[in-house]
């Protein structure tokens, strides 16, 4: 059971890793993207996943489904800034002119390791910037990044390594835009998200860098039902845990967990009122950190100094109505 199997996704392999509980599909030569986990003992979809007949829109927008990664998350006004001398001019891919959710896109990882063991199983890839011509033209330092995946029973844990390759200090922001699927059903469904504060954002829809009072999204703090939620909102952590707990109504569910060294903030976001799936998305930094007047400590921009190496993990564990939460 616990092993590592191929598959195909229109013609690109898949690599699909196998526990009792869980199959976790990787697609690495289109963005290395967690496309989907299935759950074997509730037979259900844990992400929103992509249909073979959705290629076209997957190619468009594949951080509309599974765990893909943002790098940086975000808005970035008029795709512009400068930092430690040089400038940087991503895409103005959405409205205004901005450039939203970073330069990862659809590029083709390699897989560099695979280990089966007693306990789960495990598969690394890698990508280096400079290969795409279109990342380093937008972003200048070029950068190596490693995911590892560990599925272990009903765990998933995800590994980020970055490697700065280049010569000048680099900005850095990484997200993750996580699809979990409510199933139609949003009254069973409840989040507690501990968090301080929420982002006020201008009319672009970037964040100010001022925060206000959570008001009703104080609720998530002792956990809030979905129902009727509609939300793209960004959320201060601050000096709480960084766990995500997303629970239905029997008692099954989900904890989400990063690292809280480097994961400052929750976006949550619905795509109108609360349906079929809800994205709870961990971000090191708050978007369009290298534009704003606030130090480092609040921003959660990560200077990356050349030769450095830098790990981000993020854990995922389903929840099943006979095993306690914590």
């Amino acid at each position: 059971m616990k092993k590592v199997t191929k598959g195909q996704w229109n013609g690109y392999d898949t690599y699909i890793l196998h526990s009792r509980e869980l199959e976790v599909t990787l697609l690495p030569r289109l963005g290395n993207n967690v496309i989907r986990i299935w759950d074997n003992i509730q037979q259900r979809d844990v992400l929103r996943h992509p249909e073979e007949s959705e290629l076209d829109f997957y190619l468009q927008k594949p951080y509309h489904f599974g765990i893909p990664l943002l790098a940086p998350p975000g808005r970035i006004r008029r795709g512009q800034f400068t930092y430690a001398g040089q400038n940087y001019q991503f895409d103005q891919n959405t409205a205004n002119d901005n450039h939203i959710h970073g330069l990862h896109r659809t590029q083709s990882w390699c897989v560099s390791d695979i280990e089966e063991d007693e306990e789960g199983c495990t598969i690394t890839t890698e990508f280096v910037t400079s290969d795409d011509p279109d990342w380093i033209r937008q972003y200048p330092e070029p950068l190596k990044l490693e995911m590892t995946l560990r599925l272990q029973g009903s765990s998933l844990n995800q590994t980020y390594k970055v490697s700065h390759l280049g010569e000048n200090p680099a900005p850095f922001g990484l997200g993750l835009h996580t699809w979990f699927m409510i199933d139609g059903e949003p009254g069973r469904w409840t989040l507690k998200l501990p968090v301080t504060d929420q982002f006020i954002a201008d009319e672009e829809n970037i964040p100010t860098g001022e925060t206000v009072p959570l008001g009703t999204w104080n609720a998530l703090n002792q956990g809030m039902n979905l129902k009727g939620t509609n939300c793209d909102t960004m959320l201060r952590i601050g000096d709480k845990p960084v766990e995500a707990l997303l629970t239905r109504d029997d008692g099954y569910g989900l904890r989400y967990t990063a690292d809280p060294e480097h994961f400052k903030f929750w976006v949550i976001y619905s795509k109108g009122e609360a349906d079929q799936f809800y994205c709870i998305e961990p971000y090191t930094w708050l978007p369009d950190a290298p534009n704003l007047d606030l130090p480092a400590s609040e921003t959660g921009l990560i200077e990356l100094q050349p030769g450095q190496s830098l790990e981000l993990n993020i854990h995922l564990e389903i929840l099943y109505p006979d095993a306690p939460i914590s």
